[in-house]
């Protein structure tokens, strides 16, 4: 069986280069004869009527309007619906993912009716006020769909994995990018699951099983981006060590089973049995998905890209002997089977002309995308036909300009792929021509010149013709390119706001350690000034002190030292509430904060005193707010004491509910009290020393409600799934007292559910909010994300 299966995979190699060569021996009599430029020039000359605009007052206005707007997300969207462009500019996004990704005709009438029907949706969609608002990337808008499409496990289940993936790539290997090609990867699969659902009218139960395994085959092949092309691509693994991961993909995929990872590094040995479990695991899933049709087409396409892949990433720029088949052939291998992969993923049938019409595209893209990556190539002294090029042509005539096969290739995908269809020419001429534009703003135009007079045609009148129709074209830009755009910047935001957030975090939680301790003189007795040091000294996350400090320094631009007292209060009034729970009549628990209880050091009376103590400290602080107008402290004064008493109702009502069963809704009150009001007085607290209005505070009342049930739903999760190490108290504790929990009344997984929806409650909150709060945003993802 293993023998046989190699010999297929081998022997599919060969037919795919044999077929690949003849494809680039067709190509390259174009190029010779240069043929492909009056062709193009025909092409351009009908095409340019729709999009060469001769210059007048209006016009003129309009582009600087568009230039003000453009790479603005939701302005440049108003602007296109505005200016009546929206529909144009779906419209060509879409027949240009429905050709691409999908492998379609766009002289299909079928395609031609499922275009107009998204079109008409999603503009819809993007032009609703509400919608407007939103951002595009968000993990509530991912829940909200998959509330929609019935798959939250499923979903819930991707956001874990992706969090593991983002957290295990090591230094030296670009986290952004492989998030967003992960993503792309999953989306792709998506897409083309979605499509074959909708022509198949495919509803109920089996349209989410099938959206679910699309989800999961979407990650399972997105890996292989990661952790196979990116890692060989990184220097994380030493030249030895990628032949030898290498040989064990290879042998994958020769044998259709997955060897043993054997010895590695200690560096490298943590990093790679995550990889290797990960991967395997993948492996198996996709390989369970295929049918008895399909299961060789998977073997044979994945072990072509892989070996494509493979010849590509051993060149040496540094060679100077590489034939044109050599640059060429491997990349119309790699970019045709990459795109193929995706349908055998699935386990789905490749019918005749999805598979011929992606094999001649391939190289199209790859060529555009090696263009756009150019000097970032060059730099990483990487070899493509670009690289190649610019390094040997002057001493190697023999080389084919790539630019020049660029533009013989979107000659022959019009014309010999396609036959001419109109609506085709249109999109690949937009894309071509939005390409060059791009990478002259991303580059600059001298940069940009430079590389025209490098590799622009021999023919001279066609790359005059290429330069005006670039300099003058307008209506060529593409939704697929804005939402990468606003993804790779969302990423980007994302990553270093949170960084941010996490290291404002620290610095606070270090800072408030030492503001925390009270000295020997502010006591009498001994044993109780040292019971609330040690209480205070724990390993807390400081959360509540942490979150006002976020909103009266950062957001209200009070001063620090203003408000210290107010962050101190917090944090005494918590770590009573601790004390107090932990006692032998209430949860009885043995450690917090990775060290023992306070009771159990000392003993419970000691620790009913010590709690009774910080609560009155807290007093003392909060009336120390000297620099604010005294019926404002007594406001927050007066605040703070009901908020004490409705959480102190709240773990009456904890108590009371040992050993009963407790309803959700009665849970969701519980959880108001324990944890919701804390939350709430961190935020509305500051916005009362801030003199916040009314509509504000409602809303943060309502923030902290949601957050407050979401961070409950994940204590109850860790409390089940949790790691002592990493929680600094025993796991299951709830269900030795027999209390009430989330898990217990839901159960695991709907407990889960329970959490994101929370979570999406809070985020629409945050919405509705007068001013910008990220901070809280982030704040929710540390709460569902959270280890402790």
């Amino acid at each position: 069986m293993r023998e046989e299966l190699q010999r297929k995979v081998e022997q599919s190699y060969q037919r795919a280069e044999e077929r690949a060569s003849l494809y680039f021996q067709s190509l390259l009599e174009r190029v010779q004869q240069k043929s492909y430029v009056s062709i193009l020039i025909n092409d351009f000359k009908a095409w340019k009527h729709d999009h060469i605009r001769y210059h007048s007052v209006i016009s003129f206005f309009s582009k600087k309007q568009k230039k003000k707007v453009s790479g603005e997300y939701r302005s440049y969207i108003k602007w296109l619906d505005e200016a009546g462009k929206l529909d144009s500019y779906l419209d060509r996004s879409l027949s240009y993912i429905y050709m691409r990704d999908l492998g379609k005709s766009l002289d299909s009438p079928e395609t031609k009716e499922r275009v107009r029907k998204i079109v008409e949706s999603l503009k819809e969609y993007l032009t609703q006020e509400r919608k407007m608002k939103e951002e595009p990337f968000s993990m509530k808008g991912l829940y909200r769909w998959a509330q929609r499409e019935k798959v939250e496990t499923t979903v819930i289940w991707l956001i874990d994995k992706l969090k593991r993936v983002s957290k295990q790539l090591p230094e030296g290997m670009d986290a952004e990018h492989a998030q967003r090609k992960l993503l792309k990867i999953i989306g792709g699969v998506l897409l083309h699951e979605i499509e074959e659902i909708e022509n198949e009218q495919v509803i109920g139960e089996l349209r989410v099983e099938r959206l679910t395994q699309a989800l999961k085959m979407g990650y399972a092949y997105g890996l292989t981006y990661p952790f196979i092309d990116d890692l060989l691509d990184s220097d994380v693994l030493s030249p030895s060590e990628k032949k030898q991961y290498s040989q064990l993909i290879r042998t994958t995929l020769t044998t259709g089973t997955v060897p043993a990872l054997g010895k590695w590094t200690q560096e490298t040995e943590p990093l790679m049995k995550y990889i290797h479990a990960e991967l395997r695991e993948a492996f198996e899933a996709i390989k369970k998905q295929q049918r008895s049709t399909t299961i060789d087409e998977f073997f044979e396409q994945s072990y072509v890209f892989f070996q494509s892949q493979e010849i590509d990433r051993n060149k040496d720029l540094n060679n100077r002997n590489y034939t044109n088949e050599d640059l060429f052939i491997p990349i119309i291998l790699k970019s045709s089977s990459s795109r193929l992969i995706v349908r055998t993923v699935l386990g789905a049938n490749l019918d005749e002309g999805f598979g011929q019409r992606t094999f001649y595209y391939g190289i199209y893209n790859q060529l555009a995308d090696d263009f756009s990556d150019l000097f970032d190539d060059w730099k990483a002294g990487a070899v493509t036909p670009y690289t190649y090029y610019m390094k040997y042509h002057q001493e190697r005539p023999d080389l084919v300009n790539p630019f020049e096969l660029y533009w013989t290739v979107i000659s022959y995908l019009i014309h010999d792929v396609y036959h001419s269809d109109a609506k085709t020419r249109e999109v690949i001429l937009d894309r071509a021509i939005n390409s060059l534009k791009r990478f002259k703003e991303r580059v600059g135009p001298s940069k940009y010149e430079e590389v025209m007079n490098l590799f622009s045609s021999p023919h001279q009148k066609f790359n005059r013709f290429i330069q005006k129709m670039a300099a003058r074209a307008d209506e060529v830009d593409f939704f697929d390119k804005l939402l990468r755009d606003q993804m790779i910047a969302a990423l980007r935001t994302e990553r270093q706001e949170q960084n941010e957030f996490q290291n404002a975090m620290e610095e606070m939680r270090t800072r408030l350690k030492d503001a925390l301790v009270i000295p020997d003189y502010s006591i009498t007795e001994e044993p109780i000034h040292e019971a609330v040091n040690y209480s205070l000294a724990g390993d807390g996350k400081r959360l509540r002190p942490i979150m006002a400090w976020f909103m009266a320094v950062k957001e209200y631009n009070l001063e620090e030292a203003a408000v210290m007292p107010l962050l101190k209060s917090l944090e005494y009034m918590h770590t009573a509430s601790l004390i107090f729970d932990d006692l032998p009549a209430q949860d009885n628990a043995p450690l917090r904060r990775g060290r023992a209880t306070l009771h159990e050091v000392y003993n419970v009376a000691i620790a009913e005193l010590t709690g009774l103590f910080l609560t009155q400290k807290a007093i003392t602080e909060q009336a120390s707010l000297t620099q604010f107008d005294a019926k404002t402290v007594l406001k927050l004064i007066r605040y703070a004491s009901e908020m004490t008493a409705s959480m102190c109702n709240g773990q009456a009502m904890d108590l009371e509910s040992k050993g009963k069963t407790l309803s959700l809704e009665q849970l969701h009150i519980l959880s108001l009290h324990k944890t919701g009001l804390a939350f709430e007085a961190s935020l509305v607290m500051p916005a009362i020393l801030a003199q916040a209005g009314d509509e504000e505070v409602e809303a943060l009342k309502k923030f902290a409600s949601h957050a407050g049930i979401a961070f409950q739903i994940k204590d109850d999760l860790l409390d089940v799934e949790g790691e002592l190490s990493l929680l600094g108290k025993r796991i299951g504790i709830d269900a030795a007292n027999n209390n009430a929990t989330f898990v217990s009344v839901l159960g695991v997984t709907e407990a889960r559910k329970a959490m994101w929806e929370h979570y999406c409650l809070a985020m629409e909150a945050l919405e509705k909010m007068p001013r910008d709060l990220s901070f809280l945003k982030h704040f929710m993802n540390y709460i569902v994300n959270r280890d402790y």
